[in-house]
């Protein structure tokens, strides 16, 4: 039997956490009550117990008021992790919004998988209810480019009202530097860094205790990826590393989560491998560009989504940067 003094202490305790819970609810309130709502369709997506994203549509980026990326969380005993937070402050509200409908426990930390456009515009919105900003080295070639800026000076007339003049770029609180893990209550997670592959700065999140695996678009499941200024060359083995690890479910970055990993991981290597092989032979034969992408064959790919509006950009940079590589030999 509780003595007086034990209840009493019980009870304070129990107030002390509900007043807790109350206080950062109420600030993450009012944190989204500053954002313009989103109109579009999001659906919450369980790949296990504990782990949970939404799915941006195939298209380009202004798109579905910029909703074509994936975002992800997992829920722990002491808080949440986020992966990604979108491609607009009004999406990562609705995220959010997504997240307490599964849990009240404080979102603790954002793990940010690579500086696109299209997945951090949702930053500032989790930095303003109090989560934890992480992001991989390389992040700052972005942030200190000036595409940065005139990207989002594009965004905020293309996709107003949801990108505004109160969007900003934000810098994380923390940069990893090397791959390293982390425990958050009853749930391991492990940051593998990847260095220069789709952007300047790569990092997957693998949830050991489920066995998910984040990628973010170091795979694109079911459409031709975006190769922006990649490294190729670093991407296509680091998914010839990922076929062979144990992993159980993977979330790409853009497309639906794969069950079966190992045939996501095939689409996008095949896609650069295809890519990588047609520019390295047309650069050594010294082959003019358009002469070379007219002779290769691209019909494994001229079906996906996205295969019109971004091939052919795609291949000229990878012409580019083998042109680069062999100069460097």
């Amino acid at each position: 039997m509780l003595t007086c003094s034990k209840t009493f202490v019980l009870i304070g305790i129990l107030l002390i956490s509900a007043c807790s819970k109350s206080g950062y609810l109420e600030k993450e309130k009012s944190v989204l009550s500053k954002y313009v709502d989103s109109t579009v369709e999001m659906k919450l997506h369980k790949v296990s117990d504990r782990v949970y994203y939404v799915r941006g549509v195939p298209g380009i980026a202004t798109d579905n008021e910029g909703f074509i990326s994936n975002a992800g969380f997992i829920v722990t005993s002491e808080g949440v992790v986020v992966y990604d937070t979108l491609g607009t402050p009004s999406l990562a509200k609705k995220l959010i919004q997504k997240i307490r409908t599964v849990t009240e426990k404080p979102i603790k930390k954002v793990v940010v998988g690579h500086y696109h456009a299209d997945h951090i515009y949702g930053l500032q919105v989790f930095k303003e209810i109090g989560a934890e900003i992480v992001a991989p080295i390389g992040y700052e070639e972005y942030m200190n480019s000036p595409f940065a800026e005139e990207r989002l000076d594009e965004r905020r007339f293309s996709l107003e009202p949801w990108v505004n003049d109160d969007t900003h770029l934000l810098h994380p609180d923390r940069i990893i530097e090397q791959s390293e893990s982390f425990t958050l209550g009853d749930t391991t997670f492990t940051m593998s860094l990847l260095g220069s592959a789709h952007s300047q700065g790569d990092m997957t999140l693998y949830v050991e205790n489920e066995k998910v695996l984040f990628s973010g678009d170091i795979i694109f499941e079911g459409r031709i990826p975006f190769l922006g200024n990649a490294n190729t060359k670093n991407w296509l083995e680091t998914l010839i590393k990922f076929e062979t690890d144990n992993i159980g479910a993977l979330i790409p970055g853009h497309g639906p989560h794969a069950k079966e990993p190992s045939k996501a991981i095939t689409l996008t290597r095949q896609y650069l491998e295809t890519v990588r092989q047609a520019m390295s032979e047309a650069v050594e034969d010294l082959q003019p560009f358009d002469e070379a992408y007219e002779e290769a064959d691209w019909s494994a790919f001229e079906k996906l989504p996205a295969f019109e509006a971004g091939h052919r950009r795609n291949v000229y940079q990878v012409y580019l940067s083998i042109e680069q590589e062999q100069l460097n030999q």
